[in-house]
C-alpha cells in the first residue's frame, strides 16, 4: 500500500460517504414531507366530497315533498350524485381512477346546481372552506 493512496483517495471516499448520508437523510425527509402532503390533500378531497354529499342529501329531502315531473328529474340527478359519492373509494389511495371519478363527481355536482338554479363555488382556503350560494 502506498503511503499517499489514503490521501489521494480521501476525496473519493468522503464523496461516497457524503452521498450515502445525504441520500439517507433526503429519503427520510422526503417520506415525512410526502406523508404531510398526502394527509393534507386527502383531507381537502374528503372535505369537498363531504360538502357535496351534505348538499345532495339536504336537497333530496327538500324535494321529496314535491312530486311533479320537474322535481323528479332533480331527484334522479341528486340520487345519481349521492350514488357516485357513496361508491367513491375513500380508503384506497392507489385507486387508478381516483382523479377521474372525482372529476365526474364535480361535474355531476355542477349539473345538479344548474338544475336547481344555484350558483356553486366550492373553495378550499387556508382559513375556511365554503360552499356559497
Amino acid at each position: 500500500a502506498d503511503l499517499f493512496d489514503g490521501i489521494v483517495m480521501a476525496e473519493q471516499r468522503f464523496h461516497g460517504e457524503g452521498y450515502q448520508e445525504g441520500y439517507a437523510e433526503g429519503s427520510h425527509a422526503g417520506m415525512a414531507e410526502g406523508r404531510r402532503y398526502g394527509a393534507l390533500h386527502g383531507a381537502r378531497v374528503g372535505l369537498e366530497i363531504g360538502c357535496y354529499l351534505g348538499f345532495a342529501l339536504t336537497w333530496h329531502c327538500l324535494l321529496q315533498k314535491c312530486t311533479d315531473e320537474k322535481n323528479s328529474k332533480k331527484i334522479r340527478a341528486l340520487d345519481s350524485l349521492i350514488g357516485m359519492i357513496q361508491k367513491f373509494p375513500y380508503e384506497d389511495p392507489t385507486y387508478d381512477k381516483l382523479q377521474e371519478d372525482l372529476e365526474k363527481i364535480r361535474g355531476k355536482f355542477k349539473q345538479v346546481c344548474s338544475m336547481l338554479n344555484i350558483h356553486s363555488d366550492f373553495r378550499i382556503g387556508t382559513e375556511r372552506s365554503s360552499l356559497t350560494f
